[in-house]
């Protein structure tokens, strides 16, 4: 098993500088030595765990805008993802404890395996220019089916892209997007 990092950062016109260095005088790494930090931090916890389930996967570190992004890849890791990304959603919460024990800091690391939330990414983002395209030719508001707390993000973001507003409705697990009229 291996793991790399690659700096990857994505940075909001209007966000605040993730790679900004420390000061001389300062001791405190800087945002982006933080999340590589809980990027190896959490490549270790998933080495360790996938050592224990004997099952072969690579590891590769991003760092996307302000998280930390691991992606497990392997021949079958599928096990890992489950039915609709159920498992992955675990393993995701479990490495986030992870990284909270050894920093003591809440982390927002995404973890993808196989691929799963990258291609889950690119179809909620079809799915929203669709419901975008319905609401503006409607001028009516558009419910969408109930969504994890990741998908709902992805719609939100999408949507807003657009140009158009939504808002989340409900409790979990049936929590959904409504995309609004301008």
């Amino acid at each position: 098993m291996s793991h790399e990092t690659s700096e990857q950062t994505d940075v909001a016109q209007d966000a605040p500088a993730v790679d900004e260095p420390a000061s001389a005088g300062d001791p405190r790494p800087s945002r982006v030595e933080q999340l590589e930090a809980e990027g190896d931090i959490a490549a270790d916890y998933l080495e360790e765990l996938l050592d224990i389930a004997d099952l072969d996967g690579d590891l590769d570190i991003d760092v996307e805008g302000d998280r930390a992004v691991v992606s497990v890849v392997g021949a079958e890791l599928s096990q890992l993802v489950g039915r609709d990304g159920e498992v992955l959603d675990a393993l995701q919460e479990l490495t986030r404890l992870a990284v909270y024990r050894e920093t003591g800091e809440r982390s927002r690391l995404m973890l993808d395996i196989s691929g799963y939330r990258a291609q889950k990414r690119e179809q909620l983002v079809a799915l929203a220019a669709e419901t975008v395209a319905r609401v503006k030719e409607s001028g009516a508001a558009v419910s969408l089916d109930p969504m994890s707390p990741f998908e709902r993000k992805v719609v939100h973001d999408a949507v807003a892209a657009a140009g158009l507003v939504s808002e989340s409705e409900g409790v979990e697990p049936r929590r959904h997007v409504v995309v609004l009229p301008e």
